[in-house]
Order: structure tokens, then sequence, then C-alpha cells
């Protein structure tokens, strides 16, 4: 967020990234007001509560005060992008403040972006608006008496189930707010629709003939003529290897590592699951690679987690369990970026950075981050970040993966220790101490000059997951 939209917040006015037409930001803001008085396109969140084992939407009901629909029973929370803000931290925020319900980032799948054209209010309020249309995925309803409601936003909330909210959508019940279900809005009833009854019997068929596709093959490697000690020194390059593994998968998606686990748990079940299983190994991630990235698993097959104090307490229940969210298309830039950052916003931040800032910012060893997403989610934040006022800010790998770094160094150290071969003792040394450092310059150098066929390349990087 800019220093000039802070001071405005400041001021108690609320101003607004004004967009194109087709839905690109402009670089200028406006308050509130003046953008539902002028028509300007711009920027909103809708979150969507939905319980699975009921099949019921949570609705929320708009104060009388509000100047759009009041008294209409609406979307279980929603708001604007406040200008400078990002979508996922609007999300957060607005489920924050309008029901009191704290959740982390990993609860919110941004499942459609819809765009809402229309005027109201005699023709004083024009709403030309983009909206992120996030669902999150409870597994049971959350008690009403859970929620804390905004009062100058929200009057109540109740459970409606999703065929009747589209039925009433679709009559136009005056008690709702209007949205065309038979246009771009209808989605939001066909994902729950096509998740939740699904034939077994033809999924398994499907990941199937996706699995079939692949041909196991088995690896072996010759160690007749290496030493005891080298052969030791391999065990613990391979181990080291594993932390690598690992960081693979959080590079891919940031609740990677957390859903590859629930799998494996869960995969012996039911033959649906082992298969499910079965492919996400081979891909890594719930997105086929033979298929042009496209998701062969969705929320519904996700972990699930329990957060007791994301409401408040509530006596005889446990606490709110939801499934953890992964987006429907993969994420072009992985893990590597904020997922809602755009092409304008990036150019804009490194054009205000120094050289040296450029050149971490564009590099290998790092990650970009959100200032306003980690405040929201209690992220400490990088020693190294920028004091701008521009929301990213870099990571190095060394802090991003340090516990796991720290593991792979330790092995890497300890391999060098007993390895007979001077190069690779050389390399594993200078490989460790760049997992710690972020200057791979001298252990590269050193995997150049390596004189054994024990050859060791080891990177926490996967730039491959970037969609170019």
């Amino acid at each position: 967020m800019s220093k000039n939209t802070v001071a405005k917040h400041q001021e108690g006015i609320e101003y607004l990234d004004v967009l194109t037409k087709a839905g690109e930001k402009t670089g200028i803001s406006k308050p509130r007001g003046d953008v539902h008085r002028e028509g300007d396109y711009h920027r909103a969140v809708h979150v969507w509560i939905y319980a699975e084992s009921t099949q019921e939407l949570l609705v929320q009901c708009r104060a009388d005060s509000k100047d759009s629909w009041p008294g209409q029973w609406d979307i279980s929370s929603a708001g604007h992008i406040s200008a400078g803000d990002s979508s996922l931290v609007s999300a957060v925020r607005e489920l924050q403040e309008e029901l009191g319900i704290t959740l982390p980032k990993d609860a919110f799948e941004l499942i459609f972006v819809f765009l809402q054209e229309c005027v109201i209010n005699d023709g004083t309020y024009i709403n030309n608006e983009y909206n992120d249309v996030y669902l999150v995925t409870m597994i049971d309803p959350i008690p009403l008496d859970a929620f804390t409601l905004q009062e100058s936003e929200v009057s109540a909330v109740k459970y409606i189930s999703y065929q009747e909210y589209r039925s009433l959508l679709a009559n136009e019940d005056p008690h709702y707010v209007p949205y065309d279900v038979n246009s771009a809005y209808g989605q939001l009833f066909e994902i729950i629709e096509k998740r939740y009854r699904q034939n077994v019997d033809l999924r398994s068929l499907n990941l199937q003939k996706q699995i079939n596709r692949y041909a196991p093959v088995s690896l072996s490697a010759e160690t007749a003529g290496i030493s005891d000690a080298d052969k030791k020194a391999l065990a613990l390059i391979v181990k080291a290897a594993t932390f690598i593994d690992r960081i693979f998968y959080l590079q891919i998606w940031h609740s990677n590592l957390s859903f590859s686990d629930w799998l494996r748990e869960h995969a012996g079940k039911s033959h649906l699951d082992k298969l499910k299983w079965t492919y996400y190994h081979i891909n890594k991630s719930p997105w086929s690679c033979l298929d042009e990235n496209e998701a062969f698993l969705t929320t519904a097959d996700s972990a699930i987690k329990l957060i007791p104090e994301a409401t408040k307490p509530v006596t005889g229940w446990i606490g709110l369990e939801y499934r953890l969210a992964f987006p429907v298309i993969k994420p072009p830039g992985a893990n590597f970026y904020p997922s809602d950052m755009d092409k304008m916003e990036f150019s804009l931040w490194i054009d205000s950075l120094p050289e040296d800032k450029k050149k971490e910012a564009t590099g290998f060893f790092n990650v970009i981050k959100r200032h306003s997403e980690s405040e929201i989610m209690d992220i400490p934040k990088s020693r190294n970040a920028s004091t701008s006022f521009h929301d990213l800010y870099i990571v190095p790998y060394w802090q991003e993966y340090n516990s796991l770094l720290v593991e792979a160094a330790k092995l890497l150290h300890e391999a060098g220790n007993i390895t007979s071969s001077l190069s690779l003792r050389r390399l594993l040394h200078r490989k460790a101490d760049a997992f710690l450092s972020n200057d791979y310059y001298d252990s590269d150098i050193a995997w150049m000059e390596l004189r054994t066929t024990q050859a060791s390349v080891l990177y926490p990087r996967n730039r491959q997951s970037v969609q170019h």
C-alpha cells in the first residue's frame, strides 16, 4: 500500500483502484463514493462459506444502513478491495470484520472472477465491479452463536441449502440480492454440484487411465567401485535430497506438503483414495502435467484442518474444521510470487528498488511476498525486507526454507567430512554453506571442478514451476 493510500485511509475515506473495462489497473485511485457515482470499474471480493455435511451455504442479511441492497440476504461475506490491497488479504479481512472468523490463507479458494454491472438507487449507484469469488469449505456448519457480527454491515446470518438458494435467485426473490445464476454466477452452484455428486466408479476409471500413461521404471546404481566411506557419504547426500524434495513441494504451492501428507495417510481408505495418491505422487501436485496442468483433484479431496480459535468459543463445539483449499488453475508464478500479483504491480515495485535489490528480486534464490499478507497472517517478515511502502518484499531462500535447509546442510557437511574425494568434499561443504548464506557462486564453481563420478547437484529451487 502506498504512503498516499495509507494517509487516505487514516482520513476515514476508502479509496479504490480504478480499472479499465477489461479489468486492468489504470494506476488511478478514487474515493469509494466517487467510484460508484461515476461508474468506474473496480474490484471486490465475495467469500462463500459452504458446509459439506449439510450442503448449505451461509448467507448474511445486509444491514439496513447499507447504501446498496439494504436488508437483503447476500453472500457470506463481501467487500471492496481497497486501493493498494491484495485480493486474498481483503477476503481474509472481510471475513474477520463482518463475521468474526479468523482463517489462514489456505482456507480460501478462488473459484472464479465475476463482473457485475448494474445501476440501482434511481441511477445514483453504479456498480461496475470485478468480484473475486472465494469458497471456504467447512466440514460442518459453524454454530450461529460462534459468529461476531459487524452491526454496521450485517444484521443476521443463516444457512440455506445451495439448491434452495439457487432456486431463489433464479426466481428473483426480492429478499435476496440478485445474481444471474444462468450466467457467470451459476459457476458457484456448478462447482459444488460437480464436487459432491460425483460418480466414484467413473472417477476411479479416469484416474486409472491417467496413471496408465506412465510406465514404471526401476533405477539402480553401480556401487561396486565405491569405497565404504563414499557409500556412507552417498547415503547422507540422498537423505539431504529428501529435504530438498520437500522444498520442491512448497515451491509449487504453499500448502502442497500438507496436502501430500494427507493424501498419503488416507491412501488406504478406498480404491479411489489410492488412485488419488498414486497420481498425485507422480505429479507432485494436484495438477496433471500431461493435461496442461488441469486439476485432477478438488478441495473436496483435500486435508481437513481444525482451528478451535477461529471464532469465539461455543460450549460443546470443538471448533472450526475446514478443507485446505487449492486453486483450480495452477498458479502461474508457483509459490515464488503472490498468486494475485499482476505484471503492473511487479513492474512498479521493481522500478522503485535500488539496483542491488532489483538483482535480488529477479534472481534465482529469493521469493516475493506481501507485507499485508504477512501482517494479517501474523507471519514474521524478512530482515532483508524493503522499508518502502510497496506491498511486495523479498525473502531469501535461506530464510523461507530455513528449517529444511539447516537439516540438509548438516547432512552435506557430514557427508563432506567422510568422503574420500577431495573435490566432492569441497563441493559438499560449499553447497551446505550456500544453503545458509544464499550465495551459490562458490558451490557452482566447486561443482564444475568436481573430479568424481558421484556428481551432486542440490538446489532449493524449481523455476520450472513458473509458467512464463
